[in-house]
């Protein structure tokens, strides 16, 4: 069966799903220690957060970009990550989804997360015809993310590299068995529906 564009797939337990960040080791190192984000991480700036692993390696680079060589698996409730979805707005202004242009920033402003969908990628990171949620939390969403949600943190750095040194050496089947089972989210009904409309832009 063909993929839906805009579906949510993720790791994922009766009562938790698994998203993945890339921090400086300064801070992913603690974090995964704790098993919570240090004081040193900023609950006042956004941050964003992929429940797929795979999109997290393009971002990242494979946890070898300056900045993010500490790739985490944060493991949320989710009834956070529904709360967070719930009152999201879109990143940006889609043409006969919002009422108006002024009606989509004053939701934006007001809203504590937004999302973007963005091409899924494939081991190699290549582009997929279909999209991959990023969830950006702020505010409210971002404290709570931290101090409310959070059930567990797991450097998953060395499997990162483990992954992409199979890739690299053609053995594509090998790494996809490596990879976390990320499975379509069963998302309650109109939990996405004011996120997934207007979305037909260009790669």
């Amino acid at each position: 069966m063909e993929e839906p564009k805009y579906r949510v797939r993720a790791l994922h337990t009766d009562r938790t799903v698994t998203v993945y960040q890339a921090y400086t080791p300064a801070i992913g190192l603690p974090a995964a220690r704790e098993g919570r984000f240090p004081a040193a991480w900023k609950r006042d700036r956004m941050t964003w957060i992929k429940p797929s692993f795979l999109w997290m390696m393009y971002r990242s680079g494979w946890g070898l970009k300056e900045g993010q060589e500490t790739v985490l698996a944060v493991e949320i409730t989710r009834e956070g990550f529904e709360w967070a979805l719930r009152n999201a707005c879109l990143s940006h202004y889609a043409r006969g989804f919002h009422p108006d242009r002024d009606a989509w920033q004053r939701r934006l402003r007001e809203s504590p997360a937004r999302v973007q969908w963005d091409p899924e990628r494939d081991p190699r990171l290549t582009p997929l015809p279909y999209r991959s949620l990023q969830l950006g939390l702020a505010g409210e969403a971002s404290r709570r993310y931290a101090d409310e949600w959070t059930v567990s943190i797991t450097d998953v750095t060395p499997l990162a590299h483990r992954v992409h040194a199979l890739v690299r050496a053609g053995d594509v089947d090998g790494a996809r068995e490596l990879l976390p089972r990320e499975e379509p989210y069963p998302e309650p009904e109109g939990l996405l529906d004011h996120l997934r409309a207007g979305q037909d832009r260009p790669l």
